[in-house]
């Protein structure tokens, strides 16, 4: 039977169900399925005092990837001694985050700090860099890494039985509505491969999927939700690809993929007041930056 899993909502920017950490209960102890950005750790800290733990009472960090609304508080958990497993093409930059940070500075200048708080570097020795097919074993428990890229080349789906922890691999989906998102920011967004790591994904016949952004899908609602993600992908990429070809510039474009959202999130029953946090988890300046990338590249 699969163990307990509670998610442990962080609040980002002040909204529930935007980033969630998942605690996992084990025969000798506990995981945390992703660290969360820096700015939200009071609240996972607080999240695990509801349930009458502390920091000491977990026993590994896995982050799905090293993008800093999973992963930015990782160097905090290796600083108070816990194992910090993650795709061995993320390991360096947890270790030694400085090409990372000044990447994120330049997308987000001033807002850097208060979006994402401090993202500390990881003490080398408690950095566990995995391959995919590899199998993590903490608190009793076993994870199986599964490589995932698309979103991310250093991106890890992570199983537990019957369950899978997939990160930004199945979109952001709040538990308020159906209304799905597909975050597709720079440098490494690919559509065909993405498309690949969906239908491995989807083979595996996970009984439940556990987003980070937000929360669980389950059982009759898996393939329907694998369904829309393999075809909003090559939406997304289509809108600009048509855009490019008919010189759209940056701007515009921006302005196409906002007008498009819009539709999506009316006929989805949204209030606007919803819209914004959907934008705060994948802006559509980043997101237009990341597909115009991948045309650029397939040119």
């Amino acid at each position: 039977m699969t163990p307990p899993i509670v998610p442990l909502d962080l609040h980002f920017k002040g909204a529930p169900h935007s980033i969630a950490a998942y605690l996992v209960a084990g025969p000798a102890g506990y995981v945390l399925v992703e660290a969360g950005p820096g700015s939200t750790l009071p609240h996972l800290l607080a999240g695990l005092t509801a349930h009458g733990l502390t920091p000491a009472d977990i026993s590994a960090v896995l982050v799905t990837h090293i993008h800093l609304d999973h992963a930015g508080a990782a160097g905090w958990w290796a600083r108070q001694g816990v194992p910090i497993h993650v795709h061995h093409l993320g390991a360096p930059h947890l270790i030694d985050p400085e090409r990372l940070l000044t990447s994120a500075r330049r997308i987000y200048g001033d807002q850097m700090d208060p979006l994402w708080g401090e993202f500390l570097p990881s003490p080398a020795d408690l950095v566990f860099a995995h391959h995919g097919g590899d199998v993590i074993e903490a608190a009793g428990l076993r994870f199986s890494a599964h490589d995932t890229p698309g979103h991310a080349r250093h991106h890890f789906a992570y199983q537990l039985e019957d369950v899978a922890f997939v990160g930004d691999l199945a979109g952001v989906r709040r538990p308020e509505s159906r209304y799905v998102r597909v975050p597709t920011p720079p440098p490494e967004f690919d559509m065909p491969v993405w498309l690949a790591s969906v239908a491995r994904m989807r083979a595996a016949n996970f009984r439940r999927l556990y987003l980070t952004h937000f929360g669980p899908i389950d059982g009759p609602e898996v393939a329907p939700h694998w369904d829309t993600i393999t075809a909003l992908i090559p939406q997304y990429a289509a809108l600009v690809q048509a855009g490019l070809a008919a010189g759209v510039d940056r701007e515009a474009l921006m302005a196409q993929l906002a007008a498009w959202e819009a539709t999506r999130f009316a006929a989805a029953g949204l209030p606007p007041e919803q819209w914004q946090i959907y934008d705060g988890l994948g802006p559509n300046a980043m997101a237009i930056d990341g597909l115009i990338r991948y045309w650029q590249k397939q040119a």
